[in-house]
């Protein structure tokens, strides 16, 4: 009954017909920020932060906004997947192995149709999770102390160099990185300046809004002058887009499978939607044994994926919402649209600020249905969007990641270290360096180290007091295992062969 209850709040939140127009916005947006490659769901919602706090929105819209956002884009990523060949963003990595074969054989539509109601299954059944789940993880988490919590944070930053990088040593760098940018400025307990050299612009320290558009929406710029200067062009033509009822029924055990383990992945810290698709991808290739015809346009291997990334996306709000711990890029962006509010996620959100949690719960409910509906009848729509030349894009980009930003701070100190983050970001993916860790490490530092120094108070500097509870040493095991872990799984997670040959049309 208390579920109920907190579902009638959310939904009358949800249906204020402004909640509801954002809700749909950020849907039709984010599909197409999907639909572009190299975009994804990380840089979308970064990209349009600004234009939240732009258009002067509360908390629950902004949130509202950017969750649709984000939904949308793991919506969108499969289109490109499908028709090009390219994903949209990494979790839509697997989807090309049979959605692109699919395509060339003529049922490029069938393999849209099929991916969008998968990728709706996932998300719907991630989202009733999300309400029967999160609350449960918010009364356990009552029970962290600062001992729990650093370890938490620990585990956090220890997962994200598991599948997001292709190096360990490097997201060891990038968290490092992370870190260190956390500790400019006042220091919490004692007030002094750390590593500010005397510039008043970072005694506050760095905000991580501006580090955040920087590392992703001015680094997508500097990329997109260096590799899609020439616009792009449809690899596979799009004909009538029908419903195929055979292969929906034949691929629901795929996307229900799909779904399930997609969602434990996104609840894993670090381990996100990319894992997610992978996971039921290969599940499924085990399930269906000898009779499947994985990488040759088995829809089960559309479905699956598709059910699991969008799954990812959904549990990965959990731990955000209840531990404050981002669990994928994309909630690490929303987790500091929170904290920028002045809304700290953790256990008590849902005690103290309900209407922002089911709100947005409820606003997801609809944003699934929306998007179901709009990306089949639309997707020839989205599919004109793969056509947009660079020169366009470029622009609006900017123009976005500026106005925003200096909107939001006033400051043109703000703009030029936003252009330094950029900078930052193009030559650290230049070097293969992922910067999800370095935002967590801006986002999450702090606390980290206020945990740190709250333990050693408590216990009287007695380091063991790090591994005093169960649950610590449970945090300190898992994240052992998820740094050392992938090393020794990572050939196993690496792309296969291409199925087709370029002269197979």
């Amino acid at each position: 009954m208390e579920i109920l209850s907190n579902l009638a709040l959310g939904f009358s939140v949800a249906l204020n017909p402004f909640t509801l127009f954002l809700a749909v916005v950020g849907c039709f947006l984010g599909t197409i920020i999907g639909a572009l490659p190299g975009l994804g769901p990380s840089n979308g919602v970064a990209i349009l932060i600004p234009l939240a706090f732009t258009m002067g929105l509360d908390a629950t819209s902004a949130l509202v906004l950017l969750t649709s956002v984000y939904y949308g884009a793991m919506y969108g990523g499969r289109i490109s997947s499908i028709l090009l060949n390219i994903p949209g963003d990494e979790p839509a990595l697997m989807t090309t192995l049979d959605g692109y074969p699919m395509a060339r054989q003529g049922r490029a539509g069938d393999a849209l149709v099929i991916s969008g109601v998968a990728s709706f299954v996932g998300a719907m059944l991630a989202t009733i999770g999300l309400v029967i789940f999160a609350p449960m993880l918010a009364r356990i988490a009552y029970k962290f102390g600062p001992a729990e919590y650093f370890a938490l944070y620990l585990l956090a930053f220890a997962t994200l160099g598991g599948v997001g990088s292709k190096n360990q040593a490097k997201a060891v760098i990038a968290t490092c990185i992370g870190l260190g940018i956390a500790m400019i400025g006042l220091d919490n307990s004692t007030g002094m300046p750390r590593f500010t050299y005397g510039n008043l612009h970072m005694m506050d320290g760095i905000d991580f809004l501006v580090a955040i558009v920087g590392l992703f929406a001015i680094t997508e710029v500097f990329f997109f002058i260096e590799t899609h200067g020439k616009g792009s062009a449809i690899g596979v033509k799009l004909e009538k887009v029908t419903i195929p009822i055979k292969d929906l029924i034949f691929t629901s055990g795929a996307m229900l499978r799909g779904s399930g383990i997609g969602f434990i992945a996104g609840i894993l810290p670090g381990a996100g939607a990319s894992l997610g698709s992978f996971l039921a991808y290969m599940a499924e290739k085990s399930v269906a044994g000898k009779s499947g015809r994985f990488g040759q346009g088995d829809p089960r291997g559309i479905a699956a994926p598709e059910a699991g990334n969008n799954a990812a996306a959904g549990g990965a709000l959990i731990p955000m919402l209840t531990l404050g711990v981002p669990g994928s890029g994309t909630t690490a962006v929303l987790l500091a649209l929170l904290m920028t509010l002045n809304i700290t996620p953790g256990p008590t959100l849902f005690k103290d600020n309900p209407e922002v949690v089911w709100g947005l719960i409820a606003s997801l409910l609809i944003a699934n249905v929306v998007l179901l509906i709009m990306n089949i009848p639309m997707v020839k729509i989205f599919v004109k969007v793969l056509m947009v030349p660079a020169w366009v894009l470029l622009p609006g980009v900017t123009m976005i990641s500026f106005v925003g930003i200096y909107s939001l701070t006033g400051s043109y100190f703000d703009l030029v270290l936003m252009v330094a983050f950029g900078v930052m970001g193009y030559f650290l993916r230049k070097l293969d360096i992922p910067t999800v860790p370095v935002i967590l490490g801006i986002l999450l530092g702090n606390k980290m180290e206020d945990n740190l120094r709250n333990a050693m108070v408590v216990s009287n500097g007695d380091w063991t007091y790090l591994f005093s509870s169960g649950i610590a040493i449970g945090l300190w095991t898992a994240a052992i295992l998820g740094f050392v872990a992938p090393i020794f799984l990572r050939r196993f997670l690496k792309r296969p062969p291409q199925p087709l040959d370029a002269e197979a049309d």
